[in-house]
């Protein structure tokens, strides 16, 4: 039987998937439940092994990586993810742990949430890590003239269509959604001072919190990667006072 001609086909789209990675069953669970009855797909691991499984069996969109896991911990299995996946990586700290959020900001995570934390606010933040590194739009394009391809970051070149960040000698180097959105930002803004208030704002959907370094972090990781000389930047310099400054070529 033939189909009907201009009849539309509806298309389903998948449900984004999430790894829940702790060592606390109950949290897992909990979690796992929420975050399904809003329409994710949801595996389960309690230490790096059962990661490793996961992802062998269906790689997820974003991993809520516990920083405190038996065996190998939260820093450990983040280096690992960025050596080996394209993942948006969500790392869960104890209230107090701050210098492990900011090292685990440092090592590659996109965001942090602190335990306890509420499932309204961990569900925000997973659409809004999917939303910063699933490739959306950029904000802002028509401002900087519809600017795409390929444009010059200090001794690198970013392309803004695929999001590949590529070295002076060729070789592609790794890059997370939160430090593309940063170099984004500046390429949008090149020659204007943006303080660390405008810059968490744009790339993030956040207000700035006081004593919030996850801005320095991320910056200082991006200068060893597209500064010539890193302890001398030339492309985001340093603005005292006011904040950063991207330096177009």
């Amino acid at each position: 039987m033939q189909a009907q001609q201009g009849s539309a086909v509806k298309i389903t789209a998948m449900p984004q998937r999430v790894l829940i990675v702790d060592d606390d069953d109950a949290i897992r669970e909990t979690t796992g439940e929420y975050l399904q009855e809003h329409g994710y797909e949801i595996a389960l691991a309690a230490d790096g092994a059962q990661l490793r499984a996961a992802f062998a069996k269906a790689a997820p969109d974003v991993v809520l990586l516990d920083l405190n896991l038996p065996g190998e911990d939260g820093l450990a299995l983040t280096r690992w993810l960025r050596a080996h996946h394209d993942v948006a990586i969500i790392m869960v700290t104890g209230a107090g742990e701050v210098v492990d959020r900011v090292v685990g900001l440092e090592v590659g995570a996109d965001d942090y949430l602190a335990k306890p934390f509420d499932l309204r606010e961990l569900r925000a933040r997973v659409t809004s890590v999917l939303r910063r590194t699933r490739g959306q739009p950029a904000r802002g394009a028509a401002a900087a003239g519809g600017t795409r391809g390929r444009v010059r970051v200090g001794r690198c070149l970013l392309d803004l269509d695929t999001h590949q960040l590529v070295d002076d000698q060729g070789a592609e180097l790794p890059i997370t959604g939160m430090e593309f959105d940063l170099l984004r930002v500046f390429i949008e803004n090149a020659n204007r001072v943006l303080s660390r208030d405008q810059l968490l704002t744009l790339t993030r959907n956040r207000e700035w919190e006081p004593f919030d370094r996850s801005i320095d972090i991320r910056i200082a990781r991006l200068r060893r990667k597209i500064e010539s000389d890193p302890e001398r930047p030339s492309a985001i310099r340093t603005v005292r006072g006011a904040g950063y400054m991207f330096v177009s070529a």
